[in-house]
Formats: structure tokens, sequence, C-alpha cells
């Protein structure tokens, strides 16, 4: 790893722009690192991890490591890499694919093991999954001063406001609104 090409910064993302690139928390695998590591000697823990003492300090002090430096890091420290990546663009990520990604992470499955796995867990998620219904909008209000309202007020003002929802949902359904 050349001691320059960790000194550079990472271009600024744009977050809503096609080419949006993800953010590289250093910090957090460096934390990560310590936490590990825990009692082990900074040697020790190089020694596991499968790289040399000075890689292993310097990334734990907060320097970025080359590809090879990091999978073994993350290797070591049983998370995937994208572990330590901030989106750009954020996406929903179904449970399904959670799952999928956990398992093509796991140092203990083989590529094929994960991807064998991964296909009896799309088919049985396709047979078993439901779809539902998009859950409707909860009517929230904040009352400050409602430990200062007398017995009972809070809870009747607070089906007085149900009671005007459940009319404007009508209303609303009716194309009256």
């Amino acid at each position: 790893m050349s001691p320059h090409r960790s000194q550079l910064p990472l271009p600024e993302p744009d977050p809503t722009g096609p080419d949006a690139v993800e953010q590289f928390d250093i910090a957090e695998l460096g934390r990560m690192l310590k936490d590990q590591r825990g009692s082990l000697s900074l040697r020790q823990a190089a020694a596991e991890a499968g790289v040399s003492f000075s890689t292993f300090t310097r990334v734990e002090a907060g320097a970025q490591p080359d590809l090879a430096t990091f999978t073994r890091l993350c290797a070591w420290l049983q998370v995937p890499a994208s572990r330590f990546f901030t989106p750009g663009v954020t996406r929903e990520i179904s449970p399904l694919d959670q799952a999928i990604t956990h398992l093509h992470a796991d140092p203990r499955l083989t590529g094929d093991a994960a991807s064998k796995i991964t296909s009896v867990l799309r088919d049985l998620y396709q047979a078993l999954a439901q779809e539902t219904a998009p859950a409707k909008p909860a009517l929230a209000c904040h009352l400050r001063a409602a430990p200062m309202l007398r017995p009972g007020v809070p809870q009747r003002l607070a089906d007085l406001l149900t009671d005007m929802h459940t009319g404007l949902e009508r209303l609303a359904e009716a194309g009256d609104l």
C-alpha cells in the first residue's frame, strides 16, 4: 500500500446524480479493529488477520487500506465489506436480499454453496410470501400540555381526533375531499 494513496481524499458524492458514489467509513473500520483486537497485541491481531503489523496499525489509526488488506480485515472481523460503505443513493433492500447478502458474506460458505442456499431461499420466499396491503398513515398528535389537562381530557381529545381522521378517510375514499 502506498502511503500517498492512503492520504488521498475521497471524492465528494453527489447523492442525486447518476454517478453517485458510496462513502467509505474508515473510522468505523478502525473502531471495529480495536474492538475485535481486544486484549491481543497489535502483532497478534495482525498475524491472525493475515496482514502486516504496520498495515494493521495504520488502518486501525484511520489510514485507508488497499483492497486485498481490506478484504482480509473484513474476513477477520467476520463482517461483509458493505458494512463500511454508506450509499450515496439509498434504496430499500428487501428482507430476502438482506438474507442473501449475509449468505454470500459468510466466510464458512463457498460461493457455490451460498448460491445453492440462495436458490432454495428464493423459491421458498416466492412460495410462502404474501402480498400486504400498504400501511395506512397513522394520525399522530403531540400534546405538550397533556400532563396539565384534567383527567380524561387527553383520552376524549384522542377519541375526537380519531373520529375526525376516520371521517376524512371516508371523504377521501369517496372522492369528496
